[in-house]
């Protein structure tokens, strides 16, 4: 639908700020809009960029002769629908500004001005007379002959000449200039070529989802389809199916990734499947990478994008099928700004699209787990590895029986299993999900700790780099010689392990063995990954110490022992999703196991070998244990058989902060299905020199939470120094 200004149109146009709503503008005659289309408009005494997000808007309460002239309409393709209504849809979901949402749409505002054309050559169809050719000249229209424009510089080096030939050339008539815009960095991935062959199990998920996404775009298009398959079952290549599937019809697929580091293998993959790499979207690419993959994605030009939860409000043009790995992950919960799950949002915008949304994972959340069992969403069930490579053996380590030295942290059974395994020329990873050398450092005299300046937070000691730092706002600083309590020196102790501590403990107790750390901190972007991958590929390291960031994803043919170092760490805390995310870690890890030909053990060293966690890993229950959480959850009302917001009140007067977390407190919604709990102050109590306040409101499902919360605060005076956020299912609870 378009609009021909006559006389008074009007349009709404959304600005990527947070403000209320769309405001109103004039169409000056002659200029052609349609809804989604990007305009500069007059804002103030700025001119702002948006986009036209309703023609002849219904609610009309500023008279047209008020209203100012949009000032000019941008030659890029408009938003589709789709992105434009899973704007609003999110908007009204997290209680915050469609602005702020689109913003997200719009991260890369220079992405919507064009580059200037780039100057090109090309031989003149009719060369000049009497031209006069030296050996260079000769050599320039001798290659240029039957060739396309090209950029003078590609010219000169194939010529083997400099660009002045090239300029004497076309000032004579020789060569023609012309002006040329930037190609898509993208190639066309080829969906043609021959994937692996897939075994039973797979070929009848291919099948399943290669049917949904042919009917992408109709009526019957939308389907969510949890992809539910052990480690090593396959999943990527049964998906990869459904991927060329979409390539066929000339359509768009979206894969997103939990962890940057995921994409170095998986991208590898694509590459050998499809012969291209696909579009890569997240915060490592560089500013003028970003401008041509967002200009690339709204013209449909990029087929295949992976990426970070960002990628999912990228203004896709035709987008036939959208993919979750990992589903389960908690790194598609957004934490900061506005607060999302992307996952939960993967699933809305398949929705507003008509296409369908895989959910692979070998440990689906809970909340997918009920959706399936309830008939909501499509199941395809891989319960075997891939070749029928079976999988690892659990084994659970009693560490108050079978006890590590002392300040060590490998316990004999486990010492002897990495001997054993290194003599047979395979590979080891011991995991443990705490950065740095140790977790916290304290004074042997008086027993100060030392703590973020900045947050409610212990300073994490990292060892290599000889400096403290705070995993949460990111201060360091060097260790001081002196307590600051008790003034003795050096006097400081590192209480606990961090991955570099348990390098020291393996390089001492295993002088030979080629090690290499693998953490957030020590492996920074995709290229480092990639070199982490190819060494351990190439049998350069005999273990692998790692965080969570190599938990899952990976596949190492030669890799057969895990050791998990602290299995119980995740288990306190008072996350209801405790034992649940620690069960999912804890098999991921496991599944990194014996993944080829040769069967793969895991030893989980634990203080609390009969907790339900480590009796269902053990047993290989998988099932058995998501019901016993499921059955919890219900009796307590917890999602996602209830409903969970929360409120975070935060500012720098401390005072102010607690003043508005009791008046939240006073004006709390009450009522049968309705509890408010709070205001308490958060278990990290200041981040970034804010404090800050938690209150939970707590109903029933199907109880409109939105409503009651956004009455509870119209309720509430709150000062312009105060921050409140909204985090609709929360799931972090700091």
């Amino acid at each position: 639908m378009s609009l021909f200004a006559d006389q008074e149109r009007r349009v709404s146009v959304l600005l990527p700020l947070p403000l209320s709503g769309a405001y109103d503008y004039a169409v000056p005659p002659g200029m052609e809009l349609c809804e989604g289309d990007f305009v500069t408009v007059p804002l103030g005494p700025r001119e702002r960029t948006g986009v036209v997000w309703e023609l002849e808007p219904t609610n009309q309460d500023v008279p047209f002769e008020k209203l100012k002239n949009v000032i000019e309409k941008l030659e890029q393709p408009p938003i589709p629908e789709a992105s434009r209504k899973l704007v609003d849809w999110v908007a009204r979901y997290t209680l915050q500004p469609s602005g702020s949402i689109l913003k997200m749409v719009m991260s890369v505002p220079g992405a919507l001005s064009d580059p200037a054309p780039k100057p090109a050559y090309i031989k003149a169809s009719h060369q000049p007379e009497g031209l006069k050719l030296t050996k260079a000249r000769e050599r320039v229209l001798a290659f240029m002959e039957n060739m396309p424009p090209m950029a003078p510089s590609d010219i000169a080096r194939e010529a083997g000449c400099g660009t002045s030939v090239l300029k004497g050339l076309a000032d004579l008539g020789a060569l023609e200039t012309v002006h040329m815009t930037d190609p898509s960095p993208f190639q066309e991935p080829d969906w043609q070529r021959d994937g692996y062959e897939l075994a039973n199990q797979q070929r009848v998920a291919a099948d399943d989802l290669v049917e949904k996404t042919a009917h992408a775009g109709t009526e019957d298009g939308f389907s969510v389809t949890l992809l539910d398959g052990v480690p090593g079952s396959g999943k990527t290549e049964v998906y990869f199916e459904a991927v060329a599937k979409a390539l066929e019809h000339g359509k768009q697929t979206l894969v997103l990734l939990p962890e940057i580091a995921l994409s170095s293998q998986w991208l590898t993959r694509f590459k050998k499947r499809f012969g291209v790499e696909p579009a890569v979207w997240h915060s490592d690419i560089g500013q003028s990478m970003r401008k041509k993959t967002w200009r690339a994605i709204v013209r449909g030009q990029a087929k295949v994008i992976v990426g970070a939860r960002s990628a999912l409000f990228l203004p896709y043009k035709d987008l036939a099928l959208i993919i979750v790995d990992e589903e389960h992950d908690a790194s598609f919960k957004q934490e900061e700004g506005v607060i999302y799950n992307g996952r939960d949002m993967a699933v809305v915008r398949a929705q507003m699209g008509k296409c369908p949304v895989v959910l692979a994972s070998a440990t689906p959340s809970l909340e997918t787990a009920v959706n399936s069992w309830e008939g909501r969403y499509n199941n395809l069930h891989m319960p075997s590895r891939h070749a029928d490579v079976p999988l690892p053996d659990v084994i659970t380590i009693d560490l108050r029986l079978d006890k590590p030295e002392r300040q060590k942290w490998l316990s004999p059974s486990l010492i002897e299993a990495i001997k054993e395994t290194v003599a047979r020329g395979e590979q080891v990873m011991l995991y443990l999900n705490r950065r740095g050398y140790a977790p916290l450092t304290l004074c042997r005299s008086c027993g100060h700790r030392l703590q973020c300046p900045n947050c409610t937070s212990w300073l994490v000691e990292h060892r290599k780099a000889q400096k403290l730092q705070c995993h949460h706002c990111g201060y360091f600083t060097r260790p001081p010689r002196t307590c600051p309590s008790c003034e003795s020196e050096d006097n400081f102790a590192a209480c606990g392990p961090g991955v570099e501590r348990l390098a020291e403990e393996v390089a001492e107790t295993f002088p030979d063995l080629r090690a290499i750390v693998a953490a957030s901190d020590t492996v920074t972007s995709p290229t480092q990954a990639a070199e982490l991958v190819r060494k351990i590929e190439d049998q350069e390291v005999d273990l692998l110490i790692g965080t969570q960031m190599v938990a899952k994803g990976y596949h190492f043919p030669m890799l057969t022992l895990v050791g998990v170092v602290d299995a119980d760490l995740g288990l306190s805390g008072g996350d209801l999703r405790a034992s649940e995310r620690t069960y999912q870690l804890l098999y991921q890890v496991a599944g990194r196991a014996g993944r080829a030909d040769r069967p793969g053990t895991v030893m989980l060293q634990t203080f609390m070998p009969d907790h339900p966690v480590m009796k269902a890993l053990k047993s290989g229950l998988r099932d058995r244990f998501l019901e016993c959480e499921a059955d919890a959850r219900k009796s307590a009302g917890m999602p996602p058989f209830g409903r969970l917001a929360a409120l975070i009140v935060s500012g720098e007067d401390e005072v102010l902060v607690d003043d508005t977390a009791n008046a939240l407190g006073r004006n709390a919604p009450h009522g049968q299905g309705i509890l408010a709990l709070g205001p308490a102050p958060a278990p990290l109590a200041m981040i970034r020199g804010r404090h800050r306040r938690r209150l939970l409101l707590k109903t029933d499902k199907k109880m409109p939470i939105q409503s009651i919360l956004k009455d509870w605060l119209e309720r509430t005076s709150v000062s312009r120094t105060v921050k409140i956020q909204i985090d609709i299912d929360p799931y972090s609870f700091l």
